[in-house]
């Protein structure tokens, strides 16, 4: 197998210009953070005419926004009924039809601030192993229709001839997700931000914050933001910047490998009408054909960054599993990046202090809600009375978060336990 890192290095549009910073600067907000969050967030304010400034410690798309499966997933990690549960009739039914519309935002802007990025609106399939998980999707399934939503089950002779592999019990189809290039949708988004005003500063790490009266400074290593509204937006690459919020998530490693381009006959065989899917099981497995033929299939790699396929051979073998055809098809690419779950599974918000917003947690729902939440952002900043579709909690850390990767590993094994049993 022939090592190379991320494909989307290879296959994304260009990036735009994003110079480092150089001296002080005054800003009605300043965002921190280059991935969806913050990008959507500065777009957006920008559109309404606010003076933004972002600072991306790398460059725009470089975390896990540009280095992520690509899927574009309709939901919470929840089903709808435990949404409203956890939340009330009111705020609960907003936040199903946020998230259940997130899939729809991120294609309608992408269409119309014409960004190039492979986007395909072809349905995700949620598939169950065995009987429990299916009985699973079939209750969210049920859940979803009685919220109208676009969505059916396969199972049989459909569910095979819509994956090319027998293994699935039952799926969920859901017509509102879709694919993307990430790297390519991200840099769209930095480029869409700057038309629309705002300053975009790559090779900017911010490395302190401190108030100055009602106002912020943002200091950096080349200089320094004076602005009314912060907005952090750092996920799972979030540091010390914010007293206590790096110890409010956990940081996940995802790995995806990719093969070189398919045969027309093992491309016609594999997820033909080029839906996604994603697995309901304790460890997630996901997977796409992209617009090049290549099949992308992610899932847990080792806690840290990867450059090889062969540092996943357990995905690899998987996908060999699914698809003997595979056997003898080369893996050319294998990658990896960090996202960020909460304890609850549900994405956070915090305010922890005037003029200052926080959201991270997607839980591996990041490209369609990290844009959406975007907008919710700004539309908190710039309309603070009108509702807000998702709750504002109060930061809190993480007990014995320092063990977080041997907790991490010790879910993992019991997690693929609970899969292999079918639990």
């Amino acid at each position: 197998m022939t090592a190379m890192t991320n494909l989307y290095d290879q296959t994304a549009e260009p990036g735009v210009p994003a110079p480092p910073l150089d001296g002080d600067a005054r800003a009605d907000v300043v965002v921190v953070g280059g991935g969806f969050t913050g990008l959507s967030t500065a777009l957006h304010l920008a559109e309404n005419g606010a003076r933004v400034i972002l600072l991306e410690a790398f460059q725009p798309g470089w975390g896990a926004s540009g280095r992520n499966g690509g899927q574009v997933n309709a939901g919470l990690k929840h089903d709808p009924d435990v949404v409203e549960r956890d939340f009330g009739e009111d705020l609960g039914r907003r936040m199903n039809t946020l998230a259940g519309g997130a899939p729809d935002f991120v294609f309608g802007l992408i269409k119309r601030l014409g960004i190039r990025c492979d986007a395909r609106q072809n349905g995700t399939l949620r598939a169950a192993i065995s009987d429990a998980h299916a009985a699973h999707v079939r209750e969210s399934a049920e859940q979803w229709r009685r919220r109208h939503a676009p969505v059916e089950l396969l199972q049989d002779g459909a569910l095979e001839r819509a994956t090319g592999t027998g293994r699935y019990r039952q799926a969920m189809f859901d017509r509102r997700g879709g694919d993307l290039n990430p790297l390519s949708y991200a840099r769209g988004l930095a480029r869409a931000a700057g038309l629309a005003g705002a300053s975009v500063y790559g090779g900017t790490r911010a490395v302190g914050i401190e108030a100055i009266g009602s106002q912020w400074r943002v200091a950096t290593r080349t200089g320094t933001i004076t602005a009314d509204r912060i907005v952090l937006a750092t996920n799972g690459y979030t540091d010390g910047l914010w007293p206590g919020l790096r110890r409010s998530i956990v940081p996940l490693f995802g790995a995806i490998a990719a093969t070189a381009p398919l045969s027309e006959a093992l491309s016609r065989a594999i997820m033909p009408e080029r839906s996604v899917l994603y697995e309901s099981g304790a460890i997630t497995v996901y997977y796409r054909v992209d617009s090049s033929q290549r099949l992308l299939i992610g899932g847990r790699g080792p806690m840290r960054e990867i450059d090889s396929p062969a540092a996943i051979p357990h995905i690899v073998d998987y996908a060999q599993r699914l698809w003997p055809g595979l056997r003898g098809v080369e893996w050319t690419h294998a990658w990896g990046g960090r996202l960020a779950m909460t304890r609850d599974q549900y994405p956070h918000v915090h305010e922890p202090a005037p003029g200052v917003l926080v959201c991270l947690g997607y839980n591996g729902r990041g490209v369609a809600m990290a844009t959406t939440m975007g907008a919710q952002l700004a539309n908190r900043i710039l309309r603070p009375t009108s509702p807000f579709d998702m709750p504002i909690s109060t930061m809190k850390e993480i007990a014995l978060h320092a063990l977080w990767p041997l907790a991490v590993r010790a879910a993992i094994v019991r997690g693929r336990i609970s899969d292999r049993l079918g639990l």
